[in-house]
C-alpha cells in the first residue's frame, strides 16, 4: 500500500506525524481527502478535525487554523494550534467552549466578535475530535449475542 509522509506542526513543535494512506483535512474551500501522489496544493486550514488513516487505523487531530501544503510525497499541516484527540480533556474543552460562547455574547465590536467566534470554533473542533475518539473506544453492543 502506498503512503505519504504526514506531519502536523505548530510553533511548539510536531504534534503528529505518520506514513499515512490518506488524510482528511478541513480547508477554507471545504473538506478534502489527500491520498499518496496527490496533486500538489496549498490551502488555508479552517478550524476542524483532521483524520489520518494509516492502514486500518485512524487518528484525529483538532486544529484551529493555519495552512496545509501537499506535495507529491508529503502532507504538511502548519497549524495555529493542534491537539491529538486522545489528549483532549473533554471537561476543560467544554468549559473553554462555554467561556468562548459567553465572550461572544458580550462582544459588540466587529473585530472582537470575530476573535471570539474563532476561539469558539477552536473549542468546538476539540470537542468533535474527542467525540470521535470516544465513539471509537465504545464497544458496539449491537453485535453481541
Amino acid at each position: 500500500m502506498k503512503t505519504t509522509a504526514f506531519a502536523v506542526v505548530t510553533i511548539e513543535g510536531t504534534v503528529e506525524s505518520a506514513d499515512a494512506s490518506s488524510v482528511t483535512i478541513p480547508t477554507a474551500d471545504g473538506e478534502i481527502t489527500v491520498l499518496p501522489e496527490h496533486t500538489p496544493l496549498v490551502s488555508v486550514l479552517k478550524p476542524g478535525v483532521l483524520t489520518v488513516r494509516t492502514g486500518d487505523k485512524e487518528k484525529h487531530v483538532a486544529v484551529s487554523g493555519g495552512f496545509v501544503q501537499v506535495a507529491a510525497d508529503s502532507v504538511t499541516i502548519l497549524a495555529d494550534t493542534a491537539e491529538r484527540a486522545d489528549d483532549i480533556d473533554v471537561r476543560r474543552a467544554e468549559a473553554a467552549r462555554k467561556r468562548a460562547e459567553e465572550a461572544m455574547d458580550k462582544q459588540h465590536e466587529r473585530e472582537d466578535l470575530a476573535d471570539a467566534a474563532a476561539e469558539l470554533q477552536k473549542h468546538l473542533a476539540r470537542l468533535r475530535a474527542a467525540e470521535l475518539v470516544k465513539h471509537r473506544r465504545t464497544p458496539d453492543r449491537s453485535r453481541q449475542p
